[in-house]
């Protein structure tokens, strides 16, 4: 071949690999973009990386089957860090990547802050995590879902295992000041302030953040306080349930799912021992539960974290309601599918209510026992 045969050659292949990547042969246009936000590096990046790990198996699996309406699917990942001020920035960067929906977010308060931008957009939301109920129950985030129980059932659920079951009197109730540690608070508040006999001793918020809470918890040893009811994550909770025991106080602690994380029995140690926590109800006899968790462990070589499973249910749910609506892009239709369609996952059967709750998803107590957490029943 001549010199000039050669340039030619060359011309014509990178000319048809420009019009490859135009037409998204193996590019950006064929895909199917959704995003993928939450905390994935900090101190609550345990939190976010089940779900990005949760996303990339469904999908990876999805994708070798051909994919949603013949296109691929590629994951956006962002990292909000669980802090609203960057969730806002988290979002205009996946609005700009055009994406349909996200993963996520993983904390109540960076979901919200993110959700405007979400709605002006038109774009759909999955949360495995976000339980704060506004996000459902205002009305604000017609585009919101969740694959998790809201925080009303949550409290309710602390208060009647606190007053019901334990017989506890005197309760005293602290929150990080966030959207889902104060309003599981103020749910909790509320349904003992209704309760016979039983009375809210001490209600405060503390800074999330802190190296030191003594000052709290001396205020919980004078207040009688038979029990914490804690609203937040478990940085905190380890601080607070650590510098009680070490005064031998034997007050008992009542957290959430912000709570209920091998993490928290990581850094609290033997002080973890008999802490109390809800968290979504074990479904671990669930061929689909059993199924994801080989999965996890045969992919990334662990056993999967908090929220996991809401997560990939999430996925699932996302990539059904697009299957049946035989849309990737259309909003309204994605939508419908949602509330609609019914879609079997690793917690359950599930399709959501007009208000973007999972039916058929709730919480049980788990108790931290011999250093793991046992679902109490």
């Amino acid at each position: 071949m001549t010199k000039k045969g050669t340039r030619l050659l060359i011309l014509a292949m990178v000319g048809l690999l420009m019009v490859l990547g135009m037409t998204g042969i193996g590019g950006a246009a064929d895909t199917i973009k959704i995003g993928v936000a939450g905390p994935h590096s900090g101190d609550l990046a345990s939190y976010g990386i089940p779900t990005i790990n949760a996303a990339k198996l469904v999908v990876e699996k999805r994708n070798a089957m051909g994919g949603i309406c013949g296109k691929q699917i590629e994951l956006i990942i962002e990292d909000d860090v669980c802090k609203p001020e960057v969730a806002t920035n988290t979002a205009t960067k996946l609005a700009s990547q055009k994406v349909p929906a996200v993963i996520g977010h993983i904390c109540s308060g960076a979901t919200k802050a993110a959700m405007g931008t979400y709605k002006d957009s038109k774009i759909l939301a999955i949360s495995p995590s976000a339980t704060n109920p506004p996000l459902t129950q205002s009305g604000d985030y017609p585009n919101f879902f969740r694959t998790i129980a809201s925080d009303d059932a949550q409290a309710r659920l602390e208060v009647d295992f606190a007053v019901g079951k334990l017989g506890l009197k005197k309760i005293a109730i602290l929150h990080d000041k966030q959207d889902y540690g104060k309003g599981l608070a103020e749910f909790a508040k509320a349904f003992i302030e209704k309760e016979a006999g039983a009375e809210v001793v001490l209600y405060e918020g503390v800074t999330a953040g802190a190296v030191d809470y003594s000052a709290v918890v001396q205020k919980i040893k004078r207040s009688g306080a038979e029990a914490v009811i804690w609203g937040g994550y478990h940085p905190e909770a380890s601080k607070i349930v650590s510098q009680m025991r070490k005064k031998r106080m034997k007050t008992i602690l009542i957290s959430d799912d912000g709570v209920k994380d091998d993490t928290f029995i990581k850094v609290a140690g033997k002080y973890a021992e008999g802490v109390y926590a809800t968290g979504p109800m074990d479904t671990s006899t669930n061929p689909m539960y059993k199924m994801a968790t080989e999965e996890h462990q045969k992919k990334f070589g662990t056993d999967p974290g908090a929220f996991f499973h809401n997560a990939y249910a999430a996925t699932l749910a996302l990539i059904n309601a697009m299957e049946k609506s035989n849309s990737t892009d259309d909003y309204d239709k994605i939508t419908n599918a949602l509330r609609s369609e019914w879609v079997a996952t690793p917690v359950g059967i599930i399709r959501f209510d007009d208000r973007g709750d999972a039916i058929g998803v709730g919480f049980s107590m788990y108790q931290v026992q011999k250093g793991v957490y046992v679902e109490l029943k």
